[in-house]
C-alpha cells in the first residue's frame, strides 16, 4: 500500500463506536469537573440542541440520529458523573471529615500499603471501601472510599482483608475519596482475605523470591515488569526511566498482559488446545493477571487495553480492536467515571489508538524498504509515543527525544523478562531452584533495561522543557498531527526517513544553547530536579551558593551547568533526607566547593554517610551550619534562623525527624529578602513565628514541597510577593497540597512550581522580584 492509500484505509474503518467512547469521555469529564449547576445548565442546553436539530435536520434523519445518540451519550455519562462526585463528596463520612470527628470504621482494604514520606514521619498509605462509621453518636452503613495514612506497622495489612480501627478523620483532596483518617491505634484484622486474594499474594511473594539473589535494581525490577510492583524500585531509576519514555514498563500495562496471555495461548496451542477452549484459556489468563496485579482501577484498564491488543493479533485485528477500543472506553466511563480524569486512562487510550490508527500506515511505508518485523517494530513505538506526546508534556512538562529509540532498544527484551519473570514466581512454588533460575534469567533481561534507561538519559539531551501552558500544549497538539500526517511520505523514502532520524540524533547527542537564561540579573533559581529540592544563589560571576543538591546528580549538575557555575563557595544541605543530599556528587564534580555545612541532627545514617562520603572525596568536612551567624558569600548574606543550637544531634535512626531539624536561611540579595525553609515541619514553623516576630519577605521557599501539614498563619503573616514550590511531576505524595498554596495565591502571592514550570529564576527588578522561568 501506497502512502497516499494510508488515509483512505483510515477512512474505512468504522468511526461509530469510537465516536461514542469519545461523546461518553467528554460527558463524564464534564460531569465530573463541573457538577451541580453548571452541569444541569449544560444538560438543559444538549437536551434544546437535540430539539433544534430535529426540527433542522428533518431532511437527514441518519445523520439527526447519530448527532442525538452522541449528545444524549455524552449527557448519560456526564450525569453518572456527577452523581458519583456527589455521592463521594457529600455523605456522611466526608461530613464527618469536614468536622474532624474521632471515628470507628469497618471496612475492606483496596489498595496494597504504600510507603511515602509522611507529614512528620514515614507514613503507610492504602485505601480502605468503608462499610460502617461510628462518630458523633451514631453508626451509620454505607459505602465509601477514605485513604488510611498509617503507621509503618500497617504495612502488614493485607489485600481483601477486613478491618477495624479507630482515628480521626480530614478532609480529601482527591475527589474519588470522601476522606482521610489517620490511625490512633492499632490496625485490627476483623476478617481474612479471601481465597483468590491470598492465592494471588503467594505468587507475588514467590516471584520477589525468586530475583531475591539478585542486585539491587534487577531484583526491583522484574515484580515491576510483570505484575506492576514497583515499591522497590530506586527514585533515580525512575527519573531515568521517565526521561527515556519507559516509564509504562513500571506500571501495570496492556503491554504485561497481552505478552502474559499471548505466552499462555502460544503453550495452550503446543499442547494442541484448539477451538473455544483458547477463549477459555484467554479468560482465565486475564482473571489470574487481574488478580496478582491487584483489582485497582488502573489494572482493569491496563487488562481491557491489553484484551484490545489480542483481538488485534486475529483476523481483521485492526478494525476489531478499533471498535473495541471505542466499547472499551465507552463501558469503562460509564461504570468508573473517575476514569475519564485518569491520566493513566488517557494515555492507554491515546496509545492503544496511536497504534491502530497511525501504526499502520507507518509500518507500510517502512517496508517498503526495511524488513517487515523492523517496520513494525520502528512504527508501534513511534505511533504511540506520538499520540501520547501532547499528554505527557502536560503532566512532566517535558517531550522526550530519545523514547521511541529507548523502547525500540528494549522491545525484544520486554517479553522474555515478563514471561520469565512470571514463571519464576510461578516455578518457586514448585521447586525453587528452578523458580531461581527462571529469576536469574530474567533478571538479566531488565539489567538491559537499566542500561539503556542509565545511558538514555545520560545524553546530552534526552528531553526538552515543554510549557503546560495552554497555548504551548496546542502547538504540540498541532505540531504533533502535522508530523502524524506526513509520517508515510517521510518514512516511504530512505533518504528523509534517514535523514529525519539523523536530525533527532544530532538534537540528542548535542546539547543546544540556552538563549536567554539564565536571565539578566537573577538572584535565585529553584532547580527542576524532580521530587526534592535544589537552589541556586548567585554569587558573582561563575560562582553561588547552593542551597540542597535534589535527589539525583545528573538534574543538579545540568542546572548548575545551565547557570555557568563553576565554583561554589558553600554547600548548605538543610537536612539529610535523599530528595536534598543525593545529587550531592552532581554539585561537587568538576567545580571547585570550599565547604559543606549541613544541619545538627545526624539522621537518617544512610544520607549522612553519602554526605561525609562525598565530602571527603572532595577533601571537605561537612559542619553544622552555625545557628544565628551571618555569612557573606559575594553579594550574598545568609542568616541561620533554625535549628536552635540546643536541637539534638541525633534521632532515632528512621529519618523521622529529619524535617523538623531543617536549616531555614534566611538571604538578602540585590536588595530582596529570601526565606529557604527546607521541610520545616510546622512546630518548627510555630517556633520561628515567635523566635522571628515580624519577618516578611520578598521571596518563599514552600516548606516540604507543599505538602499539607503547614502552619498557614506564619507562612502569611510572611507576607510574601512570590512563593516558590521545589516538587516533583506526578509524584506519590499527593503534594503540593491546594489547601497550602491558594491561601497564599488568595493573599497575592505569585505561586509557581517546578513541575509545572521547569527552572524558576528570582530576578531583582527594581526591587521586586520578579520570575523567568525555564519553559
Amino acid at each position: 500500500m501506497t502512502p497516499d492509500a494510508a488515509p483512505a484505509s483510515i477512512r474505512r474503518l468504522d468511526p461509530r463506536m469510537p465516536v461514542l467512547g469519545a461523546a461518553a469521555w467528554l460527558g463524564a469529564v464534564a460531569g465530573t469537573v463541573l457538577h451541580g449547576r453548571p452541569l444541569v445548565s449544560l444538560a438543559l442546553a444538549v437536551v434544546v440542541g437535540c430539539a433544534a436539530i430535529g426540527v433542522v435536520g428533518r431532511r437527514h434523519p441518519g445523520l439527526v440520529r447519530s448527532v442525538a445518540a452522541l449528545l444524549l451519550v455524552a449527557l448519560a455519562a456526564g450525569s453518572i458523573a456527577a452523581l458519583r462526585f456527589e455521592r463521594v463528596a457529600h455523605n456522611p463520612v466526608s461530613a464527618l471529615a469536614d468536622d474532624g470527628a474521632a471515628v470507628t470504621l469497618l471496612g475492606t482494604v483496596t489498595s496494597d500499603p504504600h510507603l511515602v514520606a509522611g507529614g512528620f514521619s514515614e507514613t503507610v498509605v492504602w485505601r480502605l471501601a468503608v462499610h460502617r462509621v461510628t462518630g458523633r453518636g451514631r453508626t451509620i452503613d454505607l459505602a465509601a472510599p477514605v485513604l488510611v495514612l498509617g503507621s509503618p506497622d500497617d504495612a502488614r495489612v493485607p489485600l481483601g482483608a477486613t478491618v477495624w480501627l479507630r482515628g480521626r478523620l480530614v478532609p480529601a483532596d482527591d475527589r474519588d475519596l470522601a476522606a482521610m483518617v489517620r490511625p490512633s491505634g492499632n490496625v485490627e484484622l476483623v476478617g481474612r482475605p479471601g481465597a483468590w486474594w491470598r492465592a494471588a499474594s503467594v505468587v507475588r511473594r514467590a516471584l520477589r523470591e525468586s530475583v531475591a539473589h539478585r542486585p539491587a535494581d534487577q531484583r526491583a525490577l522484574v515484580p515491576a515488569l510483570v505484575d506492576g510492583d514497583d515499591a522497590e524500585v530506586a527514585p533515580g531509576l525512575q527519573d531515568d526511566f521517565r526521561t527515556t519514555g519507559l516509564t509504562h514498563l513500571l506500571a501495570v500495562s496492556g503491554t504485561n498482559l497481552t505478552l502474559v496471555v499471548g505466552f499462555l495461548l502460544w503453550l495452550a496451542r503446543w499442547c494442541r488446545v484448539r477451538g473455544r477452549w483458547l477463549h477459555l484459556v484467554a479468560a482465565a489468563g486475564i482473571a489470574g493477571f487481574v488478580l496478582i496485579a491487584r483489582t485497582e482501577p488502573s489494572v482493569l484498564r491496563a487488562a481491557v487495553m491489553g484484551t484490545i491488543g489480542l483481538v488485534a493479533l486475529g483476523a481483521d485485528g485492526r478494525h476489531r480492536a478499533l471498535r473495541g477500543l471505542g466499547t472499551a472506553v465507552l463501558v469503562l466511563v460509564l461504570v468508573d467515571p473517575g476514569l475519564a480524569v485518569s491520566a493513566g486512562f488517557a494515555l492507554s487510550v491515546l496509545a492503544t489508538g496511536g497504534i491502530l490508527l497511525l501504526a499502520p500506515a507507518w509500518r507500510d511505508a517502512l517496508v517498503r524498504w526495511l524488513p517487515r518485523w523492523l517496520a513494525e517494530a520502528v512504527a508501534v513505538p513511534a505511533a504511540a509515543q506520538l499520540a501520547c506526546t501532547p499528554l505527557v508534556a502536560a503532566i512532566s512538562g517535558q517531550v522526550s527525544l530519545v523514547a521511541v529509540a529507548a523502547n525500540l532498544l528494549v522491545a525484544p527484551v520486554v517479553g522474555p523478562a515478563t514471561v520469565l519473570g512470571l514463571a519464576g514466581g510461578l516455578l518457586t512454588l514448585l521447586w525453587a531452584p528452578v523458580g531461581r533460575l527462571c529469576g536469574t534469567l530474567a533478571s538479566w533481561c531488565v539489567a538491559w533495561l537499566v542500561t539503556v534507561a542509565h545511558h538514555g538519559a545520560a545524553l546530552p539531551t534526552p528531553a526538552v522543557g515543554w510549557g503546560t501552558g495552554p497555548v504551548a500544549l496546542a502547538l504540540l497538539v498541532v505540531a504533533s498531527a502535522v508530523i502524524a500526517m506526513a509520517a508515510p511520505r517521510l518514512l516511504v523514502r530512505p533518504v528523509t526517513a534517514l535523514g529525519a532520524a539523523g536530525v533527532l540524533v544530532v538534537a540528542v547527542l548535542v546539547r543546544p544553547p540556552t538563549f536567554g537564561w539564565p536571565p539578566d540579573g537573577w538572584v535565585l533559581v529553584a532547580c527542576d530536579v524532580g521530587q526534592g529540592d535544589g537552589l541556586v544563589l548567585d554569587a558573582g560571576p561563575g560562582r553561588a551558593v547552593v542551597v540542597d543538591a535534589g535527589p539525583e546528580p545528573r538534574a543538579m549538575d545540568r542546572c548548575l551547568d545551565r547557570l555557568r557555575v563553576r565554583e561554589v563557595p558553600l554547600l548548605v544541605l538543610t537536612h539529610f533526607h535523599a530528595d536534598h543530599v543525593d545529587g550531592i556528587s552532581g554539585v561537587l564534580a568538576g567545580r571547585r566547593v570550599g565547604a559543606v555545612e549541613t544541619t545538627r541532627l545526624l539522621d537518617p545514617p544512610g544520607g549522612v554517610h553519602e554526605v561525609e562520603q562525598a565530602a571527603s572525596g572532595a577533601g571537605l568536612v561537612a559542619a553544622p551550619a552555625p545557628y544565628a551567624a551571618t555569612l557573606a558569600v559575594g553579594s550574598v548574606s545568609l542568616q541561620v534562623l533554625w535549628p536552635r543550637p540546643d536541637s539534638p544531634r541525633f534521632g532515632p535512626g528512621d529519618g523521622s525527624t529529619a524535617n523538623e531539624a531543617s536549616v531555614v536561611l534566611l538571604v538578602q540579595v540585590a536588595g530582596l529578602r529570601l526565606l529557604l525553609t527546607g521541610d520545616v515541619e510546622p512546630e518548627g514553623q510555630g517556633e520561628l513565628a515567635r523566635l522571628v516576630p515580624g519577618l516578611h519577605v520578598d521571596v518563599l521557599k514552600m516548606p516540604h514541597h507543599g505538602s499539607r501539614y503547614q502552619d498557614e498563619g506564619w507562612l502569611l503573616s510572611l507576607q510574601p510577593r512570590v512563593v516558590l514550590v521545589s516538587v516533583g511531576a506526578d509524584n506519590d505524595y499527593g503534594q503540593p497540597a491546594r489547601s497550602s498554596l491558594q491561601p497564599l495565591a488568595d493573599a497575592g502571592a505569585e505561586v509557581l512550581r517546578t513541575d509545572q514550570d521547569g527552572d524558576l529564576a528570582v530576578v531583582a527588578d527594581g526591587g521586586l522580584p520578579r520570575v523567568v522561568t525555564s519553559r
